[in-house]
């Protein structure tokens, strides 16, 4: 509860002078404040940063039902919570602007992700199919003609 919230400190940095205090709420000095939201993590392509989704319900009064709603969240991973993977978890807690997108820092890891997850994530591309042999010359046929 070191930060003020409800959340387990994760252990200090193996490397003290190489790590970035400026951007940690456990060791440093970036205050978490504002709201605290719990998703699921949807990308890990960038460097330090994971992208958050949330699914919540919206009230529809015409109909008296309700609609599911999602919202991507980018948000910023402290070295000491390093590597999160897709399907995680988390909680992540409203701080100052970090750069252009991110305002949330992640706090806690709140669950592990399975295989099951992962692979419902994980959206697969076209199936690879080979060429056939008219398929080459059906391309070859279709090349435009110049001036004549």
């Amino acid at each position: 509860m070191a930060i003020g919230l409800d959340v387990e400190t994760p252990p200090e940095p193996d490397n003290p002078e190489e790590y970035d205090y400026e951007k940690c709420p456990f060791y440093g000095e970036l205050p978490a404040r504002g709201q605290i939201l719990e998703g699921t993590v949807v990308s890990t392509d960038m460097d330090k940063t994971v992208v958050v989704e949330r699914e919540y319900d919206v009230a529809v009064p015409k109909y008296d039902r309700y609609m599911k709603r999602r919202s991507r969240i980018p948000a910023h991973v402290p070295g000491v919570l390093e590597p999160l993977s897709l399907g995680d978890t988390v909680k992540i807690a409203e701080t100052r602007p970090l750069s252009k997108t991110k305002s949330h820092v992640v706090v806690e890891i709140t669950e592990e992700a399975t295989a099951a997850d992962v692979a419902e994530l994980t959206r697969p591309g076209e199936p690879e199919r080979e060429l056939s042999s008219e398929d080459v010359t059906a391309d070859a046929d279709d090349e435009p003609e110049g001036d004549q």
